[in-house]
């Protein structure tokens, strides 16, 4: 266990309740984010993917798809379809970024080993 992974230390004079609905919290944050980083080295791969078949970053179709997926889970767990939308957007955003970024090292490196063949 890294020491990030750890729930931060409350002050003593907070009540016991708060503390443990902090750590809770706490708790869940981190899961958040190893759940982000798995999240990220998979589409890290379906980038180097797309870029090897030569196929666009961003694929608007199934980010519709699951956007509409999302809604959904987000409805039937009480959490704010729109909120829901807007983190995922957030994401897929980013991959997106990603994506375009390894498509151009990927098209780099086919056109170097292209000039020394």
């Amino acid at each position: 266990m890294s020491p990030h992974d750890r729930p931060l230390r409350e002050p003593a004079d907070i009540p016991a309740e708060l503390a443990q609905a902090r750590r809770t919290i706490d708790n869940i944050d981190a899961a958040l984010v190893h759940l982000l980083a798995e999240r990220f080295a998979c589409t890290k791969r379906v980038g180097v993917l797309k870029a090897e078949k030569n196929l666009p970053p961003a694929d608007p179709e199934r980010e519709a798809r699951q956007i509409t997926r999302l809604r959904g889970l987000a409805d039937d767990s009480g959490l704010d379809p729109v909120f829901a939308e807007k983190f995922l957007r957030f994401i897929v955003d980013e991959v997106i970024r990603h994506h375009e970024a390894i498509a151009v090292e990927v098209r780099g490196d086919e056109a170097n080993s292209g000039e020394t063949k």
